[in-house]
């Protein structure tokens, strides 16, 4: 098992990597350590936040895939129908983009601060695009 540190905003976490459940996906995920991006609200999915990493499709399956994270559950879509993000559910979530409903691959899920995530969905709401960064602790 691997944790990492995760600041959102002013917001900060502890969390784990889903290596038993998405071992493809959390081996690439932690290729990028340190990361660091921003997150925006998202459009069709609910109550969440994702990073938007661009059309080009990412070489790793679906594995412990999900259409419906809970709540401190971030969830890594490789790309396909639509463009690849990672998306950290902080409240209901279907995912989905506007060809629909979507899965992506459950990988990374908070230990700490999960409290503060309802926080850290309004400011991105209402405020706007914010830092996030993920290290191993």
């Amino acid at each position: 098992m691997t944790n990492v540190r995760m600041t959102a905003g002013p917001y900060g976490f502890r969390a784990r990597l889903e290596s038993d459940l998405a071992p493809a996906t959390c081996e690439y995920f932690r290729r990028l350590l340190p990361y660091h991006s921003r997150i925006i609200h998202v459009r069709w999915s609910g109550e969440a936040c994702w990073i938007p990493l661009g059309a080009r499709a990412l070489p790793f399956p679906a594995e412990n895939a999900t259409s419906y994270p809970a709540p401190g559950q971030l969830i890594f879509y490789p790309g396909g129908y639509s463009e690849a993000e990672i998306l950290l559910a902080y409240g209901g979530v279907r995912f989905a983009s506007k060809l629909g409903q979507l899965a992506g691959n459950h990988f990374m899920t908070l230990t700490e601060g999960l409290e503060r995530l309802p926080e850290l969905g309004r400011l991105t709401l209402w405020q706007g695009a914010q830092d996030i960064s993920v290290e191993l602790s």
